[in-house]
């Protein structure tokens, strides 16, 4: 191929009057002269013009908006408004066609529902290109944290025997015959026939490997695909999605709270230095749509004040206990205002809840602790009762505006005789999960970590009410296409 430059350097470049080479789809053409082109290195697109009287007129036909050129010719000064520079072409190739009738992103706005039936498409607009770069942006912001601070990087498998939150909505995973399944002499299915002799699933956390790496490593994180078979066909739903989950050895509850508000605010602050001109796009079109809800409706933020939010605020700290007590007693509680009344201790939040503490009560991100031990997970560490008797976990949430908790985590129980207790409790066979035992058996220590959903920190930092917006190919019930 002759050497391109892209779009993002030439926009950026200062040198004028010399010969040059782009490639790209074109998204407009015009009087059979301008040519709005885009390569996908940036937002803006880049003119070319076209010397129509000297270009045949098979290769003028084949400019449409879809298609992919090549135009080599002088950049120079542009007189035209809102353009520093543009290409006077001396030559156009064409690369790829693009049947203008058939081509389905035409020059005009597309709703979100069409572009998400097209997804393989969509990253040609300009708000998937807005949002795409910015989750790569948060992705490498991710990894540059926990490397300059010495988190080793761990994968933790995807198949696993394991179910690490014990919900049990798992996709499973075999190579048995759906119309010849090999039973056991009870009728159950003979999983020691199955490709790993056991029963085998795709992981929903990488939580409990990562706490073997840790107490050996000290410091580890992972970031991969998580997955659960949930029916919920939600705009905060996805059965496929990426989770972050460090875990730190000789670490408590206030190390953990520490850590996940230094990650955030490290990521956040990242993407808003290295994709200002996305976030713009996307803080306008988010203005844009608020202003066709109904006003009782519409956020009291913006798109960069609800950022800024969270990096110039320190993140209150409040138990769960305290949170139900403010609950309890608003006026949105009093006056029945809440979808979800708050009336007992050992309820567990909903997003209602949560976004009246961040937004209402203490108008700053919220992390709230020490939550019930009856609505959280097993290999939470144990509080002492309270003064009424009541059995609390060293758990935390960070909540945030407009979307309410972004990241979950605890302390972990590192007793033994205390995690097998919990296990009993829950029903949960202590034989399946002897490795995690041997790890309190053989040198156990205080250690703590969370989780934060990949996808629901993209929605929160682009602005994106629907989660399947910000992963590429979006899994939910009834859909797998791509």
């Amino acid at each position: 191929m002759i050497k391109r430059e892209k779009i993002k350097d030439i926009l950026s470049s200062t040198e004028f009057n010399r010969e040059t080479t782009v490639m790209g789809w074109v998204k407009t053409f015009r009087n059979n002269q301008f040519i709005a082109l885009n390569d996908g290195s940036c937002m803006s697109n880049l003119q070319v013009v076209v010397d129509f009287a000297n270009t045949p007129e098979e290769v003028l036909k084949k400019i449409t908006t879809g298609a992919a050129i090549s135009a080599s010719g002088k950049l120079v000064e542009s007189l035209g408004k809102g353009q520093k520079c543009e290409i006077k072409a001396d030559s156009v190739q064409i690369l790829g066609e693009s049947d203008p009738e058939k081509f389905p992103l035409q020059p005009k706005k597309h709703s979100l529902e069409f572009l998400r039936e097209i997804a393989h498409l969509r990253f040609r607009t300009n708000t998937f290109n807005a949002i795409f770069k910015v989750r790569n942006a948060l992705s490498f912001a991710i990894h540059q944290f926990f490397n300059e601070r010495g988190f080793v990087y761990l994968h933790t498998p995807i198949i696993t025997a394991s179910d690490a939150e014990g919900a049990g909505e798992m996709f499973r995973v075999t190579t048995l015959p759906f119309d010849d399944t090999p039973r056991t002499d009870s009728g159950e299915v003979d999983f020691k026939e199955d490709f790993f002799g056991r029963s085998a699933n795709l992981t929903v956390s990488g939580q409990l490997e990562g706490e073997l790496g840790a107490m050996a490593l000290g410091e580890i994180y992972t970031f991969g695909p998580t997955f659960r078979a949930e029916n919920s066909n939600t705009t905060r739903h996805l059965a496929e999605f990426w989770m972050i989950e460090p875990e730190v050895a000789f670490a408590d509850l206030e190390d953990n709270m520490n850590l996940a508000e230094d990650l955030l605010k490290y990521v956040i602050r990242y993407a808003m230095d290295k994709c200002p001109d996305e976030l713009a796009f996307l803080a306008n079109r988010l203005a844009e749509e608020e202003k066709s809800k109904p006003q009782n409706q519409r956020s009291e933020l913006d798109l960069m004040s609800k950022l800024n939010f969270c990096l110039e605020n320190d993140f209150e700290r409040v138990t769960y206990t305290e949170a139900i007590h403010i609950l309890k007693h608003s006026k949105p509680n009093q006056k029945k205002q809440f979808k979800y009344l708050v009336e007992d201790w050992g309820v567990d939040l909903q997003s209602e809840h949560e976004r009246y503490l961040v937004e209402k009560h203490f108008k700053k991100p919220v992390i709230l602790t020490d939550y019930p031990a009856d609505i959280k997970a097993f290999y939470m560490r144990m509080n002492e009762p309270d003064a009424d008797g009541r059995k609390t976990v060293r758990a935390m949430d960070i909540l945030f505006p407009g979307i309410g908790e972004m990241v979950g985590g605890s302390q972990r129980e590192e007793r033994l005789e205390k995690l097998q207790q919990r296990m009993q409790e829950m029903h949960i066979p202590e034989e399946e999960l002897y490795w995690y035992l041997d790890t309190r058996r053989f040198g156990s220590a205080p250690h703590a970590g969370f989780g934060l959903g990949f996808e629901r920190l993209v929605l929160f930092v682009t602005g994106m009410t629907n989660i399947r917006d910000v992963i590429p190919f979006p899994r939910f019930p009834k859909n797998a296409e791509f």
